[in-house]
C-alpha cells in the first residue's frame, strides 16, 4: 500500500499552473506552463513535475480560473430562468447607473440570459413573506415539461420575486421540476445568494446556474483523473472568500469559487506576514495576466458582499481585491494619442510572451523585463522555459521607433507605466478609503511582483516589503493554509432596539447553527469558530455598510452594536450621527470557519548550490547600472545594499540602489527602503 504522506496544494493561473507539495514536513514547490482549453491538464502536470504518484496524496487543495474565465468567455450552460410574472425584464433593466458617464454609446452590460429563454410563472409573494396569489401547479408543471423536453437547456434557474424572504414558492417550482426529470439541474436563488434587491440576486442567481455545469464538469474530470491514479485522498476547492470547501460542494455552489485563485493568494501572504508578526499588509499578486491587490488590517482580508464580473454583480462574500491588466504577460502598445499603454490585454499562456517562443510576437512586461536586465534568461529555466532574448529584442522595435527611443530605455518605460498602473490600484484600497499606505507592509508575491515591488512601494512612500520565501508560488501554498470556512446570510429588517434585541440574537444563533450544519453534511470535521457580520445603515439611507461583531458577540447590546456601527460609517463616510440617531439592520451574515492544520515545513532546495554571483547591467530610469545577482537561499541576515538582483526560481527580486534587503528568520526576504 501506498503511503499517503503529502499534501497538495495546485493553484491554475492564467500563464502558470503553481504547485507546492509538502511530504513528511518538507515543502517542494514548481510551475508548468497552464494549459486554458483543458486546465486540469496543467495540475495533472504539476504533479508529474514534482514526481508525485496522486496514490501518495493525502489532500489535495485546488484553485482554479475555471470559473471567471466560463462567465469573461461566455461559455457556460443554456439557462431557461423562472421568474415571478411581471419580473420577466430583470436582468435587462438591471440599475439606473451608467458606468461609464462620458461614453455616448454606452450600453449597459449584456445579460447572461437572453429574454427569450426567460419565462414567467404563476403565484406572488408580497416583501413581508405573505403569500398572495399561489401557484397554479397544473399550468406551471406543463411550461417546466416543455422546457425540460426541449433539449435546449442545460439548466432551470429559479428567481421569485421576495423568495429572500419565503422560499415556498421556489421549493414548490424546484419540486415540479423534480418530478418531472429528477436529473435535471435546477437552482434556486435562496440556495445561492438570500439576499433583498431583486437584480443582483438575479444576476447571482442566473451566473450561478451559467458557471455550474462547466466546473462541476472540470471538477469531475479532475476527480476521475485523479483516481485513475489511484488518488483517494480528500479534495476540496478554494473559495473566493478566503476558504475552502470540499469539491462536491463547490460544484453544487459554483458562484462561490470566482476569484478562487487570488484570494489564495491573500491568504498565503497573511500566513507568511504572521510569522513575522506583521499584521497590517497591503498584497500585491502579480501573475501573468493580471496583478491582484488587497488590504488587510489585523491580519483579517477585508471581505465585500458584492463583486462584478464583466459588469455583472454578484452577491456573494469575497476577499476585497482589486484587480488590474499589468501582469507579466500584459502588452504594451501605443494609443491613438501616441501615448504608451500596458495591458489590459495580455498574452496569456498562449502565445506568450514573445520571448516564451510560443508564438507571441508583441512586447510584454516579461520581455520588458528581460530587454532592460532586471530579468536574467537562466532564471526562468526552473520554469521549463528556455527564453529567447533576440525575440524580446524584437518585439520591442516597432515601440522604440515609434517613440525614438533605445530598445532597453523602451523597455524601462514600459515597466515604469506598468508600475503606475499599479500604483493607482493600491490607491484605490488605500488613500481612496481613508488608510495611509505608509502605515502598511507591502507583500509582494506572484511570479512578476517582487521585481517591482520596491518601486511601486516608492511611488506610495511604503519603506517595507516583504517577499515570501518561493514568493512565485505564494497562492498554491495558500491553499494549503485556508480554513474551511462557509458563509450564510439572511435579509431580516430590524431596528437596532432594545426590544429587537432578542429577536436580534436568535437569529445570529439560527444562522451559527445553519452554517455548522453545512459543514457537517459536507463532511468537515471539527468545532467551527465563526465570524458575525452585519449589513446596517441609519433608517433613510439607500444603501448599507458590513459592520463586524467578532469582538463584541459575546456581549451583544444595542448599545455595542450602535458603537461599532458608528465606528465603521465614520471610517468609511468621515462621519457618523449622533448616538440617539436611528439605524437598522438590513442583512444578517455568519461564517463558519475550521482551522486547517498548520505545518511549519523545511524547504527542500536539493544538492544544488546555484550559480556564483555573478553580475550584470540593468538599464532604469536612463542610467546603465552594475547590478549584482544571487540566489535567495545565498542572501544572509545582514542586510546588503542594492542595485542587487536576488533569485530563488520561482521569482526574482530587484533590490534598487537606495533599498537593502536580507533575510528573515522565517525565510522570507525582507526589503528596507532609504531616503528618497
Amino acid at each position: 500500500m501506498t503511503e499517503k504522506n503529502t499534501r497538495v496544494g495546485i493553484e491554475v493561473g492564467g500563464t502558470f499552473t503553481d504547485i507546492v507539495a509538502i511530504t513528511n514536513g518538507r515543502m517542494r514547490v514548481a510551475k508548468v506552463p497552464s494549459t486554458p482549453a483543458s486546465p486540469d491538464v496543467g495540475a495533472i502536470n504539476a504533479l508529474s513535475k514534482l514526481g508525485i504518484a496522486p496514490a501518495s496524496v493525502s489532500e489535495l487543495v485546488h484553485g482554479s480560473t475555471v470559473a471567471t474565465n466560463a462567465v469573461l468567455e461566455r461559455k457556460g450552460a443554456r439557462i431557461a430562468m423562472l421568474v415571478t410574472k411581471g419580473t420577466r425584464d430583470v436582468l435587462s433593466l438591471q440599475r439606473h447607473d451608467r458606468k461609464s458617464i462620458y461614453k455616448l454609446q454606452y450600453r449597459k452590460p449584456e445579460p447572461i440570459v437572453a429574454r427569450d429563454n426567460i419565462f414567467e410563472v404563476s403565484g406572488r409573494i408580497a416583501a413581508d413573506g405573505e403569500i398572495v396569489e399561489p401557484v397554479d401547479e397544473q399550468n406551471d408543471r406543463d411550461l417546466i415539461e416543455k422546457i425540460v423536453r426541449s433539449s435546449d437547456y442545460d439548466v432551470i434557474v429559479i428567481c421569485l420575486l421576495n423568495s429572500y424572504v419565503n422560499v415556498a414558492h421556489e421549493i414548490l417550482i424546484k419540486d415540479i421540476v423534480r418530478t418531472i426529470d429528477p436529473s435535471f439541474a435546477v437552482i434556486c436563488s435562496h440556495e445561492v445568494s438570500r439576499e433583498f434587491r431583486e437584480y443582483e440576486r438575479a444576476s447571482t442567481t442566473a451566473l450561478a446556474g451559467f458557471v455550474q455545469p462547466v466546473i462541476k464538469g472540470y471538477l469531475n474530470r479532475f476527480a476521475a483523473s485523479l483516481a485513475e491514479d489511484g488518488f483517494d485522498g480528500a479534495l476540496s476547492v478554494m473559495q473566493s472568500n478566503g476558504g475552502r470547501m470540499p469539491a462536491a460542494a463547490v460544484g453544487d455552489q459554483p458562484i462561490t469559487a470566482l476569484l478562487s485563485g487570488p484570494a489564495a493568494g491573500v491568504v498565503g501572504a497573511v500566513k507568511a506576514a504572521e510569522s513575522m508578526g506583521l499584521r497590517d499588509l497591503i498584497t500585491l499578486d502579480m501573475g501573468g495576466t493580471s496583478t491582484d491587490v488587497a488590504m488587510i488590517q489585523n491580519s483579517r482580508p477585508e471581505l465585500t458582499a458584492e463583486l462584478e464580473i464583466d459588469g455583472l454583480p454578484i452577491r456573494t462574500p469575497v476577499v476585497d481585491i482589486v484587480t488590474v491588466g499589468a501582469g507579466g504577460g500584459s502588452i504594451a502598445w501605443i494609443d491613438d494619442g501616441a501615448m504608451l499603454r500596458v495591458g489590459p490585454r495580455s498574452a496569456g499562456a498562449v502565445p506568450g510572451p514573445a520571448s516564451y517562443g510560443r508564438g507571441g510576437t508583441e512586447p510584454t512586461v516579461t520581455d520588458a523585463n528581460l530587454v532592460r536586465g532586471s530579468l536574467r534568461a537562466g532564471s526562468l529555466r526552473d520554469q521549463g522555459i528556455d527564453v529567447d532574448e533576440e525575440a524580446a529584442l524584437a518585439s520591442f522595435a516597432p515601440l522604440s521607433d515609434a517613440l525614438s527611443l533605445s530598445n532597453e530605455d523602451m523597455a524601462d518605460a514600459v515597466i515604469r507605466v506598468a508600475e503606475s498602473n499599479i500604483v493607482r490600484a493600491i490607491q484605490k484600497i488605500s488613500t481612496e478609503r481613508g488608510n495611509d499606505p505608509r502605515r502598511f507592509t507591502l507583500v509582494a508575491f506572484g511570479g512578476a511582483a517582487a521585481v517591482h515591488a520596491a518601486r511601486v512601494a516608492e511611488e506610495l512612500n511604503i519603506r517595507n516589503v516583504l517577499v515570501p520565501m518561493n514568493a512565485g508560488v505564494v497562492s498554491a501554498a495558500g491553499l494549503l493554509s485556508s480554513d474551511y470556512v462557509h458563509y450564510t446570510v439572511a435579509t431580516q429588517r430590524y431596528r437596532l432596539a432594545v426590544e429587537n434585541l432578542a429577536t436580534i440574537r436568535g437569529v445570529i444563533d439560527g444562522l451559527k447553527e445553519k452554517a455548522r450544519d453545512h459543514l457537517v453534511n459536507e463532511g468537515v470535521s471539527g468545532a467551527p469558530n465563526f465570524e458575525v457580520f452585519l449589513e446596517m445603515r441609519y433608517v433613510g439611507q439607500a444603501f448599507e455598510i458590513p459592520v463586524a461583531l467578532n469582538d463584541i458577540d459575546d456581549a451583544l447590546t444595542v448599545e455595542a452594536i450602535g458603537r461599532a456601527f458608528a465606528a465603521e460609517h465614520h471610517r468609511i463616510f468621515e462621519f457618523s450621527k449622533p448616538a440617539d440617531a436611528l439605524a437598522e439592520i438590513v442583512s444578517f451574515r455568519v461564517g463558519a470557519r475550521i482551522p486547517a492544520q498548520v505545518v511549519r515545513p523545511m524547504i527542500d532546495r536539493g544538492d544544488d548550490p546555484g550559480p556564483p554571483e555573478q553580475e550584470i547591467e540593468l538599464r532604469e530610469k536612463g542610467q546603465t547600472l552594475k547590478c549584482r545577482v544571487v540566489r535567495s537561499d545565498h542572501l544572509g541576515a545582514e542586510a546588503e545594499s542594492g542595485p542587487l538582483l536576488i533569485e530563488d526560481g520561482t521569482t526574482t527580486i530587484l533590490v534598487p540602489s537606495n533599498w537593502t534587503a536580507r533575510r528573515d528568520a522565517s525565510q522570507h526576504v525582507v526589503l528596507e527602503g532609504g531616503d528618497q
